[in-house]
């Protein structure tokens, strides 16, 4: 049995499908898979599926969610040893989906991140870009794309996101230490005009077209970085990036370890402005 959440939600065993069909049911599902390991106290999982105002029955409706999902991971176990690879624990005032080893894309994203983390702090680049590759490959788009959300789910995806944004950052920046400026230019250009105010892509942006030689070209990223955080923010460009325009400009050698984050350090953007 594995379950997915970078992305649409899907659970399957084998090649069957047996991801359920109900919202609610969806809901629940996809807010235990996303604290698997962890009790979801009932409270919890009441202020999921109906905020505010949860109705008169909502705890023995939540017991009826809770039967059907167990119902649906004991079918599909059934002709399998998928049972002891994921299945829901009743908890004192809650539930614990208690999900096995490599079972939930999730959690393989997150090994591969800190496997990635580890060779970035002994200098392996080329091993930090592989696995940071292999683990922005596991999404497929937005977390829980097709899951209505209450208030619990739009926190814990708000911070996974974060984490996908920091990862992907952590993978450019390897890719740019390895010498892979000119292939990184078209992706950065995309990402920073998604990210507009986001400082650090556009710092790796200036970085990749530095080095392949369009040094007009970065200085016009620094110029449009600058006018979008003086129009929307009422900013000006951080002390980092402001030293490394002026390294461009000076034709300076630039070194990723001047401009960003350093193998000992998370990767952290120079601002995250929106």
């Amino acid at each position: 049995m594995y379950a997915r959440i970078l992305g649409p939600l899907t659970l399957t065993v084998g090649l069957r499908n047996v991801t359920p069909r109900a919202p609610k049911q969806r809901q629940l599902l996809s807010l235990l898979l996303l604290h698997a390991g962890q009790v979801v106290t009932v409270d919890e999982c009441v202020d999921e599926l109906w905020a505010d105002s949860p109705p008169h029955s909502a705890h023995s409706t939540l017991q009826t969610y809770v039967m059907q999902i167990r119902k649906t991971l004991r079918s599909a176990a059934s002709a399998t040893s998928a049972l002891a690879e994921m299945h829901l624990e009743t908890r004192d005032r809650g539930y614990l989906l208690a999900v096995g080893p490599g079972r939930l894309d999730l959690h393989q994203f997150e090994k591969l991140v800190e496997q990635a983390s580890l060779a970035r702090f002994a200098g392996d680049h080329a091993r930090e870009s592989e696995l940071l590759h292999r683990a922005l490959d596991l999404w497929s788009g937005k977390a829980l794309a097709d899951v209505t959300c209450g208030p619990l789910l739009r926190t814990r995806l708000s911070g996974l996101r974060e984490t996908w944004l920091g990862a992907l950052e952590q993978r450019i920046d390897a890719d740019l230490r390895i010498g892979r400026h000119c292939r990184l230019i078209g992706e950065l250009s995309v990402l920073t005009r998604q990210y507009p105010t986001y400082e650090n892509l556009h710092a790796q942006l200036m970085i990749a077209l530095y080095r392949s030689g369009r040094t007009a070209d970065a200085l016009d990223v620094f110029a449009g970085l600058r006018r979008t955080l003086s129009t929307e923010l009422g900013l000006e460009p951080s002390a980092r990036i402001r030293d490394l325009h002026a390294d461009l400009l000076n034709s300076a050698p630039v070194a990723e370890s001047v401009y960003l984050p350093g193998p000992d350090s998370a990767p952290v953007p120079l601002r995250s402005a929106g």
